[in-house]
């Protein structure tokens, strides 16, 4: 698929997100500083942070299209993980503000004013968020996209958010009020848990972590005739964009024309055997004699 078509599909699944995003954050903000819920204004800030993160995304993906130019011969694709860092990022200050917010409803207590209609409006905005998480997260993957993935995960610890507010509301209407700060506070670690995994594998990106291990792509070169002994074995990159170099140890008598096609044998063998490899480099060495 052309970078460009790849990032209009991301971007249309992005702005889609962010509509139902900021239409669940909304409904739980607005109702939940109606019946002074701390843990459904809390959930509702997550999902209002579900929407900011699109809008990042957004940003990102428009950026990482840009084609390979003089200044960036690799292209910008890295730009779509650090927009993903990004994203990590404003879930540690939701998780902050979350938590604050909790732990002074404890030192503070107000008992919050639960009906049939807080539980309506939880279920529709908890349906919302399913069908949301699923349809990204299997767009991420088709599309190989870090955005939709991560983003995805986001929505995933909403999930889990709202149906722990379910939890604090059918606990408040049994006579314990205290549950509302409670799941507050733990609705705050579950968004705290989410930005350290996006950080965690944004990270692995951006620092040039190995994208494949070095002993599946040796097994793979080795079982090319003429291919001797290959070392020094390096990748990078993303899932959807990873570049190879290695040695190649081959016979000294070998003539140029052989060698030639013998790298393009190579770097063919490897593309069919790991998705998302685009670029590979052979260095042909000759094979010293013992």
């Amino acid at each position: 698929m052309d970078v460009r078509e790849r990032a209009r599909k991301i971007q249309q699944v992005l702005i889609g997100v962010l509509v139902l995003n900021w239409g669940v954050a909304l409904a739980k903000l607005l109702y939940g500083r109606l019946i002074h819920s701390a843990s459904m204004m809390a959930d509702g800030f997550h999902s209002f942070s579900d929407g900011a993160s699109n809008v990042i995304g957004i940003v990102g993906i428009l950026i990482a299209s840009r084609p390979v130019d003089a200044n960036h011969p690799y292209g910008h694709k890295k730009y779509e993980t650090l927009a993903s860092t990004g994203i990590a990022v404003l879930l540690f200050l939701v998780c902050f503000n979350v938590l604050r917010e909790g732990i002074m409803r404890f030192l503070h207590p107000v008992v919050p004013q639960v009906s049939a209609g807080s539980f309506w409006v939880m279920g529709v905005t908890l349906a919302v968020n399913v069908m949301v998480m699923t349809y990204e997260y299997r767009k991420g993957k088709a599309l190989k996209s870090d955005i939709l993935v991560s983003d995805s995960m986001h929505t995933l610890t909403d999930i889990l958010t709202s149906i722990s507010v379910i939890i604090a509301l059918v606990g408040i209407r049994m006579g314990y009020p205290v549950l509302d700060p409670a799941v507050s506070i733990l609705i705050s670690f579950f968004i705290g848990y989410a930005a350290i995994t996006i950080l965690r594998e944004s990270s692995m990106v951006l620092s040039d972590a190995a994208a494949i291990p070095v002993d599946e792509i040796k097994q793979v070169v080795l079982s090319i005739k003429g291919v001797k002994e290959c070392h020094k074995i390096r990748s990078r990159g993303c899932s959807y964009d990873i570049y190879i170099d290695l040695h190649v140890l081959v016979e000294p008598s070998m003539d140029v024309h052989k060698a030639h096609h013998l790298s393009y044998a190579i770097e063919n063998k490897i593309k069919r055997n790991f998705q998302g490899v685009t670029d590979v480099v052979v260095h042909l060495e000759p094979l010293e004699e013992k």
